[in-house]
């Protein structure tokens, strides 16, 4: 993973509108929960993300936001 994808792992140049900011707000996220001292399961939350911004981007698509 080179050094751009691992400091932005949620990033994609391809998000407009609500998944962009969706996206902005899970970067700081992911680097807050990352950061703590609380257990986080770094897998999980990518892909909870993934799932979410395919959904916002056919959402989009469509017409819906």
């Amino acid at each position: 993973m080179s050094g751009s994808e691992e400091s932005k792992p949620l990033s994609s140049p391809h998000l407009k509108g609500s998944a962009t900011e969706f996206a902005a707000y899970c970067e700081q996220e992911f680097e807050r929960r990352r950061n703590s001292s609380e257990p986080f399961d770094e897998k999980l939350f990518t892909d909870t993300v993934a799932m979410v911004l395919k959904r916002l981007r056919t959402i989009e698509h469509e017409g819906g936001l």
